[in-house]
């Protein structure tokens, strides 16, 4: 790829010579975090800088007599090569990756993800998923992982908001303007524009390639807006999201097939495949595909030799988040597809459907939708959700691909979500954290001191508190001026323009997306309880909300008027202020600034919820749902957890919980969180409250940070699934299509005989008889399990085979347990067998004895 490509079609007008290198430092989105060159830019032009943040705005904005003033400005080209020079020490410096795994460097990862949250100036995001994916690909640069990111690129992305004067969510579309965007047409080495192109019924769509720069990682966007397309087409990447079940389909194809298709057009060696949700499953049938092409190879045999590449991260905490396609709509857009694969859209569709008798079974209702994570899962080698109490709930959730499994057995692994922390940190916190630990401290495998932040004094820690809530308050007031314009209400000004908030009050902050499950309206549950909370003259609190309800949501809207009903209440107004259109620089700000940080989902439906994570390096303190990442981090000292250690067995969304909930909130505001926070010495410092700051921002942020994630997903999952995928040769592939045809043609004629258990002194022996039906004995493997039971843990035991009887395909199985646990805890169970094989994944069958 060209990494720079001439600078002629990036900006409209001449670009001096000697300013040229801005076009390199504009195009690279580590500006959005790494805050080196913000004097560059506010040369060029402060009040576009400071107004939009955005780079490649300010380069593509200013004036041609200001480029041609700064191109004679000594001054200003000395701070340029700086810039160059810093950027290009960075690019050039060793990195963890390289360090720890220089000899087994990394292949390019291919990240398939519908949104990317990396910059409110590049707004291809709705929320969690997207943000996540852009702090993923931050931490991916910091560490030199080699990512390459695969996206689309709508001509608008998600909405903006604002509240009309009966609380009323008024939802906007901006255009994105691609030249306006820190994007560069995708060139190749001759300086042409790449483009793909996919199958759809009757026709070809003409896909434009895009590309950002994310420091050392690729961001390579899709978009269908070219002129050579019929006008649906060129819609199909209009909007991020699409409520229209066809738009949405046609838009995971582009991203999917085209996406895929783009990598290999490129020569992009990516080895491993990371899907990041469902959304993405159609790039592994794309992979499938050309390599079945590549090679001469079925369908099944292809699938066998690429899957080991292929990671399914699931977000989705209910079944009804997942993309689901009707039959109908799959025959019509997979037709051309499923010929290419040599399968038959009944196969396809079986692929995404409940498995019946866990075998793969194509006996299904017709009118059974295309489950798009079920056929991430049977795509793939591994898969992760992404925290503990997730992981959970996903065996659960998926629960009916492996029939007869015990739930600890599916599966699902988990890599808890972290956050990138440099993106996240106030002037403020990064200045106290330099001090302390140094300036590489986010960028390497994290070796800090136990403790920190030992050296900085409860004065700073709590100075810079201060600072950060004070910051916050001016910056909400400047939003809420400009939304008291907005309104052109002339009552209750002060109160509406923020003036009331108070920079040493206690500062609650909420934001996240209005829908019912996030229970945004639980503090609203004893409205006079609040009030009462929020007029303590000696102790007030004040509360700074943001968020947005789905435009199909009416129950999230109905909540954000609620909310907007409770604000102007004559006895709160100026306490609680709203903050419309949330988006990633509001997130920034009220992360940075508020004391404590509220999350209260109905459990266990929070997948894992990193908002709270963002406030840990900035001195904030959590009081949330024991749920998602909570679950794992809370401990006392270190925030406050509502209902903690609570127990579910079924999935479901009631509101029983809602009462006992809200009471301990309140409780927990009243008796522990207003009184810490006011409990001060003689100095005026809080020293219960600063002791929980100093223990939550140095447990808790290196582990609940993307530069852990990445690392995990690194190790653990990239590194060995290439070994894997090495492994899987055609051969291999073929091998194991016929292994798993072998085992789906006999196990349901598998057949325990007798079981004998025996005592031999301090040993319980157990030898146990199987019928194999001529299936080869070394493709099955017995063995003796016994589920925890009170004091007893889990216990797996790998029988040995004797045999065959005489005459016969029955095999005898042995096994000798030395334990006080009774005989009657052990049951023989009979699963597939390969040494190459992921197992439960490539064959779910399992038969227990009687």
């Amino acid at each position: 790829m060209n990494n720079q490509g001439p600078p002629g079609p990036y900006i409209p007008r001449h670009m001096p010579e000697a300013l040229k290198g801005l076009v390199g430092l504009a195009l690279d989105l580590r500006w959005s975090w790494h805050h080196g060159s913000d004097q560059l830019w506010s040369t060029l032009d402060r009040e576009m800088w400071e107004s939009t943040a955005n780079a490649w705005l300010v380069l593509n904005s200013v004036s041609g007599q200001r480029l041609q003033e700064l191109a004679g400005d000594a001054d200003f080209l000395a701070l340029l090569a700086a810039q160059i020079a810093e950027q290009d020490a960075y690019n050039l410096r060793d990195t963890w990756c390289d360090s720890r795994h220089g000899e087994q460097a990394v292949d390019p990862v291919a990240f398939f993800c519908m949104e990317f949250g990396i910059t409110e100036s590049l707004p291809l995001y709705s929320g969690g998923l997207g943000v996540l994916a852009g702090d993923y690909l931050k931490a991916a640069n910091d560490l030199g992982v080699p990512v390459v990111a695969v996206g689309l690129l709508y001509q608008q992305g998600f909405f903006r908001q604002a509240l009309n004067l009966d609380g009323e969510q008024l939802e906007f579309h901006p255009y994105n303007d691609p030249t306006m965007l820190p994007l560069a047409p995708l060139r190749d080495d001759a300086g042409e524009w790449v483009r793909v192109a996919i199958e759809l019924p009757g026709r070809q769509v003409h896909l434009r390639t895009w590309r950002g720069r994310v420091g050392r990682c690729e961001l390579l966007l899709l978009d269908s807006n070219d002129p050579r397309n019929e006008p649906g087409d060129r819609g199909i990447t209009s909007e991020l999201y699409s409520g229209q079940l066809e738009k949405r389909l046609q838009q995971e194809l582009v991203l999917g097939s085209g996406g895929w298709r783009l990598l290999e057009q490129l020569g992009l060696n990516c080895r491993i495949l990371h899907l990041n949700e469902g959304h993405c499953a159609f790039a592994a049938l794309e992979r499938i595909r050309s390599f079945r092409q590549q090679h001469g190879l079925s369908f099944e045999q292809a699938r066998h030799s690429v899957r080991p590449g292929n990671l399914f991260t699931t977000h989705t905490p209910v079944a009804s988040g997942i993309d689901q396609y009707p039959p109908a709509l799959v025959r019509l857009y997979l037709g051309s597809c499923c010929a290419d694969l040599d399968l038959s859209v009944d196969q396809l569709l079986a692929l995404g459907r409940d498995p019946c008798n866990g075998l793969g079974t194509t006996d299904h209702d017709s009118t059974e939708p295309l489950n798009m994570a079920w056929l991430a899962i049977r795509l793939c080698g591994r898969v992760n959700a992404v925290s503990q109490v997730h992981g959970k709930v996903s065996r659960k959730l998926f629960r009916p691909l492996f029939p007869r499994w015990p739930e600890a057995d599916i599966p699902i692994e988990v890599v808890t979500n972290g956050v990138h922390t440099p993106s996240w940190d106030s002037p403020e916190s990064d200045a106290v954290w330099t001090r302390a630990c140094g300036k590489g401290r986010w960028c390497g495998a994290q070796d800090l001191p136990a403790e920190p932040l030992c050296a900085v004094t409860d004065e700073e820690l709590w100075r810079m508190r201060f600072r950060q809530r004070q910051r916050l308050i001016g910056y909400a007031r400047a939003r809420l001026v400009a939304q008291h314009c907005e309104q052109d209400n002339p009552a209750q000004v002060a109160e509406a323009c923020g003036l009331m908030l108070d920079s040493e009050a206690l500062t609650l902050g909420f934001a996240r997306r209005f829908t019912a499950y996030k229970r945004p309206d639980l503090l609203l549950y004893d409205e006079e309880r609040l009030v009462r909370l929020l007029n303590d003259h000696n102790r007030p609190l004040q509360i700074v909300l943001s968020g947005k309800a789905h435009p199909n949501d009416s129950t999230g809207k109905a909540i954000l008027r609620r909310w907007y009903r409770f604000i102007n209440r004559p006895d709160v107004v100026g306490k609680v202020v709203f903050i419309e259109d949330y988006d990633l620089q509001v997130a920034s700000q009220m992360v940075q600034g508020v004391d404590v940080w509220l999350n209260s989902p109905r459990h266990p439906w929070e997948a894992c919820g990193t908002s709270g994570m963002k406030v840990l390096v900035n001195g904030g303190l959590n009081l949330s749902q024991f749920d998602g990442w909570w679950a794992e981090a809370y401990q006392p000292g270190v925030g406050w957890a509502i209902r903690p250690f609570p127990e579910f067995s079924r999935l479901d969304d009631s509101p029983a919980h809602d009462g006992p909930d809200a009471e301990e909130l309140f409780d927990l505001l009243e008796n522990q969180v207003i009184p810490a926070f006011y409990d001060c010495d003689e100095q005026g410092l809080p020293n219960a409250w600063i002791g929980m700051m100093r223990a939550s921002m140095g447990q808790l942020t290196p582990y609940y940070s993307a530069n852990r994630m990445v690392r995990e997903y690194c190790e653990h999952f990239y590194l060995p699934m290439r070994q894997q995928l090495e492994a899987r040769t055609p051969e291999v592939g073929r091998e194991l299509d016929a292994w798993h045809s072998e085992l789906t043609l006999h196990w349901q004629q598998l057949r325990f005989g007798q079981l004998v258990i025996a005592q031999e002194g301090d040993e319980t022996v157990f030898r146990v008889q199987l019928h194999l039906d001529g299936l080869r004995p070394e493709w099955a493997s017995v063995e003796l399990v016994a589920d925890p039971d009170g004091e007893w843990p889990p216990q797996k035991v790998v029988m040995s085979r004797s045999g065959p009887l005489a005459g016969t395909n029955t095999y005898t199985y042995e096994c000798r347990v030395v334990t006080g646990r009774p005989a009657a805890h052990f049951t023989p169970r009979v699963v597939a067998a390969h040494p190459l094989a992921s197992l439960p994944l490539e064959f779910p069958g399992i038969l227990w004895f009687r």
